[in-house]
């Protein structure tokens, strides 16, 4: 299996001559496909990658696991609020690493090679920041901005600085979306005119509602440094543990799922965003004193020629499921979790004909007429529609190809896939949604300049 390698289901091969490749890998659980199908080759020692953690909690932690199963990289240190996190953090990548809630003292070290950024929302753009004039590459976790007056700061940093920085929303690594981009440019479904998605949920975790464990207080937790730019208000744990739940700190569910179904669409389409923004949803379910909506739907139009129509629901009466649906003028491409279907209906040239209700003589004289004028059309209609299925293997990651990628980005100093300007035009996006949302009105956007119109 390659780094590009999928599994197409077509024809008459049986199941198991299509997976087989891929079960032997998925005998190792725990390690992603990519890790266990990579040749394994000598590392020296000052090949190795040493990376932090800044921000420990469920998304930082995954990112780490995964970046460190990357050959070549190693986890030296992680930095966060709350001390059970660092107490974590020893556990799972050992009693040596260093363990700060300052994260300014492991930018401070002159071994640290990258750092990993897994903050609330309203911490990205000055962790990013800071790490990158400290000489640190970073991969920050998506949406890369709270703010748009983050985004430009962002790039400009990069640039000045030279430091790679890599947005994590792992979709634009996927095999199969890197599949549906060659797809589209090779006209598979003609003349792309919309695209819908969706990603909805229907538990309490998916709706941000996460534990806050027994021993949260202010000798636990360091509120002040967690608030930041945030309203100074007294100690709240089920803010601290379950931020995403408030304007101050994240980017509701724009800010968190929007933003994939927005990279994933510019990615494929190689379109740079919406220039105008309609969103509208509410507060149906999760009424517990959160100040974000937890049903939005959004549209959007694009000056390449299509509309997209997003979707996100965490009441959605089923198992949580995520999708993107290009539709063309002749067929469409689906994307779901592990899957990718190419529905094929190649369209007539010639416009067709609706002569029954005319007398026979006149049925007779135009059919003639049309048979001349179109002579390799079949009477019978269009050709019967082409489906063309792709799976990912058994424990196949993007996550880990995201990474990959940065790891590659970092020892190479070649382009990432997903630089920063890519990812603020993501969050640009993204953000519309929220701010068409509060004002209950259209928003424009320009998306080659980057700007709110």
């Amino acid at each position: 299996m390659n780094r590009r390698s999928f599994l197409k289901v077509a024809g008459t091969a049986t199941a198991e001559a299509l997976l087989a490749p891929a079960l032997a890998n998925a005998a190792q659980p725990g390690i992603p496909l990519r890790a266990r199908s990579e040749p394994a080759r000598p590392v020296a020692a000052n090949d190795h990658i040493q990376i932090a953690l800044i921000g420990a909690g469920g998304q930082g932690q995954y990112d780490t696991q995964t970046a460190a199963q990357v050959p070549g990289v190693k986890v030296v240190a992680a930095a966060d609020c709350y001390d059970g996190r660092l107490t974590h953090a020893k556990e799972l990548w050992g009693a040596d690493i260093q363990t700060t809630r300052d994260y300014r003292e492991i930018l401070a070290r002159k071994d640290v090679d990258a750092v990993i950024v897994g903050t609330p929302d309203h911490w990205h753009k000055q962790v990013s920041i800071d790490a990158m004039r400290a000489g640190k590459d970073v991969y920050c976790e998506k949406p890369m901005i709270h703010l748009y007056s983050d985004g430009p700061e962002m790039i400009a940093a990069s640039r000045q600085t030279g430091r790679i920085l890599q947005i994590g929303s792992q979709r634009v690594s996927n095999i199969l979306y890197i599949k549906a981009k060659e797809l589209l440019a090779a006209g598979a479904i003609g003349q792309l005119n919309m695209i819908t998605a969706h990603w909805d949920r229907n538990s309490a975790i998916g709706a941000w509602d996460y534990t806050v464990p027994p021993d949260a207080s202010p000798a636990t937790c360091d509120w002040e440094r967690f608030l930041g730019t945030a309203p100074q208000i007294p100690f709240n744990a089920e803010q601290f543990f379950q931020w995403r739940k408030w304007k101050a700190y994240g980017s509701g569910v724009a800010g968190d799922l929007f933003v994939h179904l927005f990279s994933g669409a510019h990615f494929i389409t190689g379109a740079k965003g919406p220039t105008r923004a309609m969103a509208t949803g509410g507060l149906r379910f999760w009424k517990d004193g959160r100040n974000v909506p937890d049903v939005m739907l959004g549209l959007y139009d694009y000056p390449e020629g299509f509309n997209l129509a997003l979707r996100v629901n965490f009441v959605c009466g089923g198992e949580e499921n995520e999708g993107l649906t290009f539709t063309g003028s002749e067929g469409t491409l689906s994307i779901g979790w592990d899957g990718l279907t190419l529905n094929r209906v190649p369209r007539e040239k010639a416009p067709g004909l609706s002569i029954g209700s005319f007398a026979n003589a006149m049925q007779q004289e135009i059919l003639a007429a049309y048979q001349k004028k179109y002579p390799e059309q079949h009477p019978s209609g269009p050709p019967p529609a082409g489906v063309e299925k792709y799976v990912t293997p058994p424990g196949y990651s993007d996550s880990y190809d995201h990474l990959r990628n940065f790891f590659h980005a970092v020892r190479t100093r070649q382009p990432v896939v997903e630089d920063a300007v890519f990812g603020y035009r993501a969050a640009g996006a993204a953000l519309l949604s929220n701010l068409s949302y509060d004002r209950g009105a259209v928003v424009e956007w320009d998306p080659v300049a980057m700007k709110l119109v």
